[in-house]
């Protein structure tokens, strides 16, 4: 833990992380512009700091891609059926999460399966998991890097995103901890945003 702890290049992804989520929740008009623009430069900080590998075949990777994102969509649509009954706020919490991230021009779903969903896997799934799991054993990684990943939406005020955030962490996390393949995780997170925001919509 203590080597980790001491990883500068760690330590600046999640600090650059932070600031930028900051700066594209501080006005929501300008979500789309400002999100692509901190992907594309997490993107590169990662591609810089971290060598890409895949320890797992094509046909795999995009067999168990296409299976655990309509896994997750699953059980995204479970808990969407949950979460009203505990409480109306938290169904005007996922009808204001939709409105912020539903596509609206042409040019939001090409950002959106080539910029947004292979960004968040390759930042924290492929530089801060990956660079955790040399230092950590186990599960901790998986655990550290779901609660980081999820302190940058505390920015949105939107307690949906939130705990969007976590669940597909520990999913995406785990997956990457067993596979050791950031491929797989674009693959799944980018079947998972498809069925979620464009091909069958909760709301």
């Amino acid at each position: 833990m203590k080597q980790s702890a001491t990883d500068i290049r760690l330590i600046v992804g999640i600090l650059l992380a932070h600031l930028f989520l900051y700066i594209t929740f501080r006005d929501q008009s300008i979500f789309w512009y400002i999100y692509t623009a901190v992907s594309l430069l997490l993107i590169s900080f990662s591609i810089v700091s971290e060598k890409a590998d895949e320890e797992i075949s094509t046909g795999k990777y995009l067999l168990y891609g296409i299976i655990s994102g309509i896994g997750l969509y699953v059980v995204f649509w479970c808990g969407d059926l949950l979460l009203p009954l505990i409480s109306p706020y938290l169904e005007d919490k996922i009808i204001r999460t939709y409105k912020l991230l539903s596509p609206k021009w042409v040019w939001h779903y090409f950002v959106l399966v080539f910029i947004l969903a292979p960004g968040e896997e390759i930042f924290w799934r492929g530089f801060v998991q990956k660079r955790l799991m040399r230092h950590l054993q186990g599960w901790s990684p998986v655990f550290i890097t779901a609660i980081l990943n999820t302190s940058v939406f505390i920015y949105s005020g939107n307690i949906i995103l939130i705990i969007a955030a976590f669940v597909g962490a520990l999913a995406w996390g785990s997956l990457y901890l067993k596979l050791k393949s950031v491929a797989l995780l674009v693959i799944s997170h980018l079947v998972f945003d498809l069925l979620l925001i464009i091909v069958l919509p909760l709301h």
